[in-house]
């Protein structure tokens, strides 16, 4: 049987073709309006010579050309291959080169780096110009990508497999070059429909609430597989709309929520925490949200009760990678309250935790997360090494360190790279982190492992103060001593003006590390 993940976009046209599929800014595009776009875009990369199975890369931050070029890649049978909007040209030229890529679809945003990875580039064969005013110049070696939408053709959706491969996402590695993840139609269209049509609701007494009227803001990435299934597909494949913001600010954030009556926000840890810090948010009237979801990085437990006591909305933890589509795990509506935990393991996915030898452990014992089922990735793009090593036994092998308790639900307690060996004990960041945020000055926190010649690792926490309070760096570690164990607390604690973090709002410790 044939799949293609762009016929989520396809049925949804013939059910809603009149009702809105996005919203951008005062622009409003109807199911009708957006299916003629793609198939439009779709005939124009076959007539460029796009082939089924050919890769073709986007980098386009949130708006609707995004979306427009994505699935008119699937709907012309090639893969789509989305790329960070924030990356340097060498890093584009990687990913370009290494996925092989015959299109390159470049924002006008992002000219810098793109058109000079694109010249660096044998591969790619023709380069599509997104512009957003008349400002912007297309480059004498691209097609206008507005222009070419023009055309009065169409191309019908191709007929793909479930297991061919429809997106390749490149996860950033803690060593080399990063690994494309390959996605297949299944996968994705899996996932979009989980999220749909369960995740919200406690199935199957209440199916499909992601139906015409039903908005969720798209704060995230749409080049992230977050952004990307939790908002662009699920909502598309249910017919409900999906609201774009092109950069994330909390300000900007909680005036489409008001703008567009907005029901499902689905955000990385620190977007909650800017909307609950931010001057532009203290009155925001967010009572159209029913749904939050909190992904990406673990949700500070004093972040998560005070954004819901201020809001009125209660925010369902999930928990998933790159190489997952993402969601793996997620809490139910009604299991919002139990602190710490994403849930359980969404329906078909097997989990289970292993000790260094691969060995499953006890319940309640500590180990690597292992998940098996219809969400889990291809492999990686051209690299049968990194897959064997990740997929050993049939499992794909995570990187993350948890457990299960007695209820099933799992813990994610830290990423195996970031324990901290400290003298023969794990520490593990998460921990130290969660009782920073309890203290009443600090507004953001990060801890991480430094080299010590006595113990092999020192703990050393990175903190931000919130605005008009003071602290010092011996009063902080005195508080974490109180509430730690001693092996636990950091005996080093810096405090700096802002944490680093990446385009989804993700602290970066590997930066932190590196300074």
């Amino acid at each position: 049987m044939s799949l293609n993940l762009g016929g989520l976009l396809a049925n949804s046209t013939r059910q809603y073709g009149s009702e809105t599929a996005l919203i951008y800014d005062s622009e409003r595009y109807t199911y009708d309006e957006l299916d003629g776009y793609v198939r439009k875009f779709a005939a124009e990369l076959i007539d460029a010579g796009v082939q089924p199975g050919d890769n073709a890369a986007i980098m386009i931050p949130n708006c609707p050309p995004f979306s427009i070029a994505y699935f008119g890649i699937l709907y012309a049978g090639g893969t789509v291959v989305t790329m960070n909007t924030l990356q340097s040209a060498d890093e584009v030229v990687y990913q370009l080169t290494d996925s092989q890529a015959k299109v390159f679809i470049l924002h006008a945003d992002c000219k810098e780096a793109g058109l000079e990875a694109y010249g660096r580039c044998d591969s790619c064969s023709v380069l599509y110009f997104v512009t957003d005013s008349d400002a912007d110049q297309v480059p004498a070696n691209a097609k206008h990508f507005a222009e070419v939408l023009e055309r009065s053709d169409h191309a019908d959706l191709c007929q793909t497999m479930p297991d061919d491969t429809a997106v390749v996402l490149y996860t950033s590695g803690t060593t080399g070059h990063p690994k494309g993840a390959e996605l297949t139609h299944y996968n994705l269209y899996h996932n979009a429909q989980y999220i749909a049509e369960r995740s919200f609701s406690i199935w199957p007494k209440e199916i499909n609430v992601v139906q015409p009227g039903f908005v969720g803001l798209a704060g995230l990435p749409l080049y992230h597989i977050f952004g990307q299934t939790n908002i662009q597909n699920a909502m598309l494949l249910g017919g409900g709309t999906a609201s774009y913001l092109k950069r994330f600010t909390p300000g900007e954030a909680v005036r489409a929520i008001e703008r567009d009556k907005v029901a499902y926000f689905p955000g990385v840890p620190t977007m909650y925490f800017a909307i609950l810090h931010d001057e532009e948010c203290k009155d925001a009237d967010l009572s159209s949200l029913r749904f939050c979801v909190s992904g990406g990085a673990p949700m500070p437990v004093e972040v998560k009760g005070r954004f819901e006591e201020k809001f009125g909305v209660r925010i369902q933890e999930g928990y998933g990678l790159t190489e997952t589509s993402p969601i793996a795990v997620i809490q139910r509506p009604d299991e919002t309250t139990k602190c710490g935990t994403p849930g359980k393991p969404i329906a078909g996915v097997d989990l289970k935790i292993l000790d260094e030898n691969d060995q499953e452990v006890p319940q309640g014992e500590r180990g690597e997360i292992v998940m098996r089922g219809p969400n889990i990735m291809k492999g990686y793009y051209k690299n049968p090494e990194a897959t064997a090593e990740a997929m050993r036994g049939g499992w794909f092998h995570s990187g993350d360190i948890g457990y299960i308790d007695e209820e099933g639900d799992v813990f994610i307690v830290d990423r195996k790279k970031d324990m901290i060996l400290r003298g023969g004990y794990n520490v593990y960041p998460r921990e130290v982190e969660e009782v920073l945020y309890t203290h009443p000055a600090v507004m953001e926190a990060a801890v991480i492992g430094i080299p010590d010649e006595r113990y092999g690792e020192e703990i050393k926490a990175v903190i931000s103060l919130k605005p008009e309070q003071q602290a010092t760096s011996e009063e902080i570690i005195a508080y974490c001593k109180k509430h730690l164990a001693a092996y636990k607390y950091p005996r080093h604690l810096e405090i700096r003006d802002a944490l680093p973090k990446g385009p989804t709002g993700k602290l970066l410790k590997r930066v932190l590390r590196e300074t």
